[in-house]
């Protein structure tokens, strides 16, 4: 990588971890929604939910263990559209106006982009992590460190969705009603809340979208690497995913060939 390649990337990734680092309303509200269905629904759904031995567990385990790969992928899905949502400001009059227009490439920019917001959900996941482990929810040890490089695929994949979305809305009013209308169809119809097998019981319909589902091969990467194993099914449906996604929505952001109409990116 080149100087000028390497200090742009240096840039975005710092700029970006220290805006989230200051901003520490946007860092309590990334953990307040895991902790409330960690603390509190949960506990709710623990004697209604019964959980069989399934890999990558070797005994019973307590529903609020269960989650825990589901809602750090939550973690990173709202921080994905978080950073996307932002991408639409700073697009029309921020910083990523300004980088749009620089002699670098535009997917390497993107791309950057794209990294900075995954080191930022990152940071996020440990926090929670950290806190879970405070409540007496411990992982294996070696998973925290080993779940690293699933994080990062798993949050370059969930954070080039945000992107895909952000390159072809105009507004920030229409980005917030879309990010909804995404987010919450995309962890509910997956594994983050209960096992596939359990979701076939009630419909095979609603299994079969499930199990297509990205999110829920990026929660059942991250829910095998806790504890220190590798799903290569996940791995490989993940980077599929973030191959396709990541190259839409380099695809959507190339003003000549972009999904949105000419006028409306002159605008």
């Amino acid at each position: 990588m080149s100087p000028h390649y390497w200090r742009a990337l240096q840039g975005i990734v710092t700029r970006e971890v220290l805006r989230f680092l200051h901003q520490r309303e946007r860092f309590l509200a990334a953990l307040v929604r895991p902790l409330v269905w960690l603390l509190v629904f949960a506990a709710g759904f623990r004697a209604a939910l019964g959980l069989s031995i399934i890999p990558p567990y070797e005994t019973y385990i307590t529903y609020e263990t269960y989650i825990i790969p589901g809602l750090v992928g939550m973690i990173q899905l709202f921080n994905g559209m978080q950073s996307s949502l932002s991408m639409v400001y700073d697009r029309e009059m921020g910083s990523m106006r300004t980088l749009l227009v620089s002699p670098l490439p535009r997917w390497f920019l993107l791309t950057a982009k794209l990294l900075a917001g995954t080191a930022v959900s990152i940071l996020q996941v440990y926090a929670f992590l950290a806190i879970a482990a405070a409540f007496d929810i411990v992982l294996p040890p070696l998973g925290y460190l080993l779940a690293l490089p699933a994080l990062v695929v798993s949050g370059l994949m969930l954070g080039a969705v945000g992107m895909l979305l952000s390159s072809t809305i105009r507004q920030l009013e229409n980005f917030a009603g879309v990010m909804n209308f995404v987010i919450f169809p995309t962890f509910f119809l997956s594994s983050a809340l209960y096992p596939l097998w359990k979701m076939r019981e009630s419909s095979v319909t609603l299994y079969q979208i499930c199990a297509v589902n990205p999110f829920t091969q990026a929660v059942e990467l991250i829910r095998f690497a806790l504890y220190a194993q590798v799903n290569w099914e996940a791995l490989g449906w993940t980077t599929l995913a973030l191959v396709i996604f990541l190259g839409a929505a380099i695809q959507g952001y190339n003003p000549a060939r972009g999904f949105m109409p000419r006028r409306a990116q002159a605008e």
